[in-house]
């Protein structure tokens, strides 16, 4: 019932900044809580950055400081800016948006990903 469209990922060197886009389109007010996460080759798939309805936000220790999610004022798309950026953040970034109430998870989407290369 929700799609997930992502964008704006690519190539970018050390030290540079992208931002990433994910619009929710179908059934938009079954989402609570929406963000990004990551999997490189080799590794499992990390949490880096969520934010939910009411702004509260969560990020991974490794992108503190450099990373920024935050969502339009109509609610139905979310952002990461990443900034400062280095060759471990190379991944696939995919978007994940949630409806969830009282701790159980009632609707879980994901997006189809978007791969982010830092390389000099």
């Amino acid at each position: 019932q929700v799609q997930l469209v992502e964008s704006g990922g690519g190539l970018v060197q050390p030290g540079g900044s992208l931002r990433l886009s994910c619009a929710a389109s179908g059934n938009i007010v079954s989402i609570t809580d929406m963000g990004w996460y990551r999997q490189a080759p080799g590794n499992e798939r990390e949490l880096v950055a969520r934010i939910t309805s009411g702004g509260s936000t969560n990020y991974a220790d490794s992108v503190k400081g450099r990373f920024t999610i935050s969502r339009n004022n109509a609610k139905n798309t979310v952002f990461l800016q990443m900034d400062s950026l280095k060759p471990e953040d190379s991944a696939v970034y995919s978007c994940n948006a949630r409806f969830v109430r009282y701790g159980t998870i009632l609707s879980d989407y994901w997006g189809q990903g978007t791969q982010v290369t830092v390389s000099s």
